[in-house]
């Protein structure tokens, strides 16, 4: 008999091996005497006790309700919420509402873990894993979490905008399979930084491509619900948003992007001589003047012409005037201005999900789930560098190579 007993101690001691397991048995039998002590209180005796009806009214105990399957980021249990008659008005759980089946930490998982790249198809197998077989997820939590995506983005996409003060706006397009079209749909984003130094997502909408026509009507919906213009618009060499720019907001100043320039200029020059040619056209950007930029622009050209690379010389020239506007705001933010880098960053985890989905149905679906990461994203960005400058850029202050003009007194 002794012998037994110290088998039996031996198999219910605890190890590694079973840690988990009875970490979930502690957990549910604490929640379990949780939902015990909350009719307790409610009742104000304990159970089996005794108690006068107060103003003829008689609550009481009646049994529980089915085992209920629980889960939290630490694994699922199975309670049984007490059941409560004679009262007036229906008993609400504070510890186990009605019809909940997972904590908060673990809803706020699900979507994090999809849009960063989870495919629906895994979820039973990969959740399931780490939160025990009996949790409530499958590739239909993720569908019924789209569909609630989808209203949200029509009110997002209504809000007012009036109590923004954007200072600087970075537009780009990105590129997604969707429908049965063999050419992939173009989603329009728009993000601001604002007076603050905050940035924000202001428009996610699906366009024909990058044309006059789309970024048009991007610009016009952001006017329309009062968005005032920013100081600069930061985009790639796409032709369809600085027309959209003169159709909409004619007075914004208007910065192309220096690493696309870059890499258009490289795709003209050899393979064997593209790292030379990138030493030299990085120093442009970098200098520290307008004049020194231009200088700096005319010894590549000289470079490229002695080379035979006459091409990507006159590819440098193009529209050169946008390419140093940044020299006339602050100097600070220069590293801000010079590229799209801003509204690109978010990107790269945006294909992580769109890899993962290969090609959506429909761009409605590719549109929510864009918007939805770039919200989340949005959690996570960095004020502009020296934010106080921004407030100063908003009010007109001028700036001469990244220096304040100082306004001499009239005499």
């Amino acid at each position: 008999m002794k012998e037994k007993t110290i088998a039996s101690e031996s198999e219910s001691r605890i190890c590694f091996e079973n840690l988990d397991s009875w970490a979930r048995v502690q957990v549910q039998g604490f929640l379990q005497r949780l939902l015990e002590d909350e009719v307790t209180e409610l009742l104000g005796r304990v159970k089996y006790e005794r108690r006068e009806a107060i103003d003829g009214v008689q609550a009481y105990r009646n049994g529980y309700g089915k085992p209920r399957s629980l889960t939290l980021s630490g694994g699922t249990v199975t309670v049984r919420r007490p059941r409560v008659r004679g009262l007036e008005e229906r008993f609400e759980s504070r510890v186990l509402p009605l019809f909940a089946k997972r904590t908060q930490s673990v809803a706020d998982a699900i979507p994090e873990l999809y849009l960063h790249g989870l495919a629906e198809g895994d979820f039973d197998l990969a959740l399931r894993g780490l939160l025990g077989d009996k949790a409530p997820l499958s590739a239909s939590t993720v569908a019924r979490l789209k569909q609630r995506w989808k209203g949200e983005l029509v009110t997002w996409k209504a809000r007012d905008l009036s109590d923004l003060d954007p200072v600087y706006i970075w537009v780009d397009g990105l590129y997604v399979k969707a429908g049965l079209e063999k050419t992939k749909a173009a989603l329009l984003v728009v993000l601001a930084a604002l007076s603050d130094g905050s940035k924000v997502v202001l428009s996610v909408t699906s366009g024909y491509r990058e044309s006059t026509e789309s970024w048009s009507a991007v610009l016009r919906d952001l006017k329309s619900r009062g968005l005032r213009p920013p100081r600069v618009l930061i985009a790639d060499g796409h032709l369809g948003i600085w027309g959209a720019l003169r159709n909409v907001w004619p007075e914004v100043d208007e910065q192309r992007c220096w690493n696309h320039r870059i890499q258009n200029v490289l795709d003209r020059v050899p393979k064997s001589r593209r790292e030379e040619a990138k030493v030299l056209l990085r120093k442009i950007p970098y200098s520290e003047t307008e004049q020194k930029a231009v200088k700096a622009r005319d010894l590549f050209i000289k470079w490229c012409r002695l080379q035979n690379f006459e091409t990507a010389g006159q590819i440098l020239l193009e529209d050169w005037d946008r390419m140093v506007t940044f020299y006339s705001y602050p100097k600070q933010h220069w590293q801000h201005l010079r590229t799209t880098n801003p509204v690109e960053s978010p990107f790269a985890a945006v294909r992580l999900r769109t890899n993962a989905a290969k090609r959506y149905k429909k761009v409605e679906n590719a549109t929510v789930v864009i918007w939805k990461m770039l919200l989340v994203a949005e959690n996570t960005f960095r004020k502009l560098r020296s934010p106080q400058l921004c407030a100063d850029v908003a009010a007109g202050t001028k700036y001469n190579d990244g220096i304040k003009k100082i306004e001499r007194a009239a005499a």
